[in-house]
């Protein structure tokens, strides 16, 4: 078991690595480039519109679930509300461009179309109903430390304007120094979490033999839930299942519950904004995934 937990782990990071790198890059990027009166005007409100506008970046920044972890927290930091920043985490993670070429493909478009605008609603919703939700804000002193909530404050005062080559370095700085600080530790813990039930679950023989018809659904959910599933990952996974009995309803939820409630997102969220707000998160994926695949089973 030893060995195969080693080499769950060492496949999840190397897969996840790219995505990561990309992640953190990305933060540096908006720490340093994207003005926070950007981030207030568009993604500060309690609206429609800050929601909206953080489910179509998500749907259009090509990273998977743990790669959009480090961008939502600098969002988060530059003072994003908390609805934008849940629509985002929904959306991004199951909505990438090559997960839905794959599962166009090997579940069909109808598939792969059902899927692209479910996810959209439910980032929707969470949206909605994060912005229902009061936080502690984030307080900035002229000394670039972030007092309040979360204790991941650094961002420096743009008084004056940088060279772009000292831009580029704290792009680096923040993207590859900070940002493993702030949550390099919960991301390894999740990478081990789901190593180990990757080494000590026997899904394929459990589909075939008890989990035909409606009691796929739980099973979807419960293992949507507990596994890291990356979106591209898991379309050849549901695609088995299905084969094995498993209802293409179920299927989708498996695929849409997966990629959004990865350990990482669970650990980060329960750091940066508290227990109640990570229950909401993943009741609301629950029962909306649990619905959308429901009904897709009539269409």
């Amino acid at each position: 078991m030893a060995v195969n937990f080693i080499n769950s782990f060492k496949h999840y990071f190397i897969e996840m690595a790219p995505a990561l790198a990309i992640g953190f890059l990305l933060s540096g990027i908006i720490h340093e480039f994207i003005p926070d009166a950007w981030i207030n005007k568009h993604l500060g409100g309690k609206g429609l519109k800050g929601v909206l506008w953080s489910t179509l970046v998500g749907t259009l920044i090509p990273v998977c679930c743990w790669g959009c972890l480090p961008i939502a927290v600098s969002f988060r930091k530059k003072g994003a509300s908390l609805g934008p920043i849940l629509a985002m985490l929904v959306a991004t993670p199951a909505t990438s461009i090559n997960a839905l070429i794959v599962t166009a493909k090997l579940l069909g478009l109808k598939f792969a179309v059902y899927l692209f605008f479910s996810v959209i609603l439910m980032g929707i919703t969470a949206g909605l109903i994060g912005n229902r939700i009061r936080l502690k804000k984030i307080l900035k002193s002229n000394d670039g430390c972030n007092c309040g909530e979360s204790n991941l404050g650094h961002l420096e005062p743009k008084t004056t304007k940088k060279p772009f080559g000292s831009r580029l370095v704290s792009v680096f700085r923040f993207a590859y120094i900070q940002m493993p600080k702030d949550i390099g530790k919960e991301t390894l813990l999740g990478l081990a979490m789901a190593a180990s039930v990757d080494s000590i679950m026997p899904v394929g023989h459990l589909v075939k033999h008890y989990l035909k018809g409606g009691t796929g659904y739980l099973f979807a959910l419960i293992f949507g839930l507990v596994t890291y599933m990356c979106a591209t990952m898991g379309v050849p996974l549901v695609d088995a299942l299905i084969k094995q009995g498993l209802d293409r309803g179920a299927g989708f939820v498996l695929l849409s519950v997966g990629p959004i409630t990865s350990y990482g997102t669970i650990l980060v969220l329960r750091k940066e904004f508290g227990a109640k707000v990570l229950i909401i998160y993943l009741s609301l994926v629950s029962v909306m995934g649990l619905a959308l695949g429901y009904l897709f089973t009539f269409i």
